[in-house]
């Protein structure tokens, strides 16, 4: 795959990752695309012979991974995702004979052919119907097929303001297991982050951050009881859980 990154502007934020763009003094930055980039790294495990679909594939390096790393014999990589200029980004930094990136939206992609194995990480957590994007993909996938996911499972809304649900382990694994799939494999991981990097923001990526954390609190008391019950149980760490199921034939 190519590696000529010079074509776009597109910078690092709380909502996608470009790995060109994280500087080695980014302590966050690279713990966050580590953890990222061990998701796929997991997920590659997992693909089944034939088509990939890497829903919400942002700049295209997971796609990227997921040819590097499999060892099966994958016919077609598509990597969707509803910004331009990410998709932009990933077709000229990631080109590759097997990988079609598209520019498309999640709620109105289709694909005739369906998919052997669907990967979609850190996605979830963004949408307002989580439950309709479970059942969505599942219709895009072949009997058989495998399903990796991944999100947060400790609070993330009230500091994202891209994230819309937050999530446990229990609940997150409740929407496939209320389908049908057939949890196969599991990677479960955690990010210590300091709370005065919160507070002060003080790298590049987090200037995204909520602002007027106090005031979102004030008016929204059930984050700040889920935020403090979490501190409670895991302490200044964010958690993930990424789920490989298989739907059944």
């Amino acid at each position: 795959m190519t590696s000529d990154h010079s074509t776009t502007q597109l910078a690092s934020s709380l909502e996608r990752i470009v790995p060109d763009q994280i500087q080695e003094d980014s302590a966050t930055g690279l713990q966050t695309l580590h953890l990222h980039q061990a998701r796929y790294v997991f997920a590659a495990k997992y693909v089944l012979s034939g088509r990939i679909l890497d829903m919400a594939s942002g700049t295209g390096y997971g796609s990227e991974i997921l040819f590097r790393e499999s060892q099966a014999d994958i016919s077609e990589i598509v990597g969707v995702d509803i910004c331009c200029d990410a998709i932009e980004y990933a077709k000229k930094r990631y080109a590759h004979p097997s990988v079609t990136f598209l520019n498309q939206d999640i709620d109105t992609f289709q694909d005739a052919e369906k998919f052997q194995t669907i990967v979609s990480l850190e996605t979830i957590e963004h949408l307002p119907n989580p439950k309709h994007f479970v059942k969505k993909l599942i219709g895009l996938l072949q009997p058989g097929g495998i399903l990796i996911c991944s999100a947060p499972t400790t609070p993330s809304v009230d500091v994202n303001p891209y994230h819309l649900n937050d999530f446990t382990e229990h609940s997150f694994r409740q929407m496939f297991h209320a389908q049908g799939l057939m949890e196969i494999d599991s990677l479960n991981q955690i990010q210590p982050y300091s709370l005065n990097a919160v507070r002060n923001k003080s790298e590049t990526r987090m200037k995204d951050l909520r602002s007027n954390l106090l005031g979102y609190y004030l008016t929204h008391p059930h984050h700040a009881i889920k935020r403090l019950w979490a501190t409670m149980q895991y302490g200044f760490t964010n958690r993930y859980l990424t789920l490989a199921c298989q739907k059944p034939l």
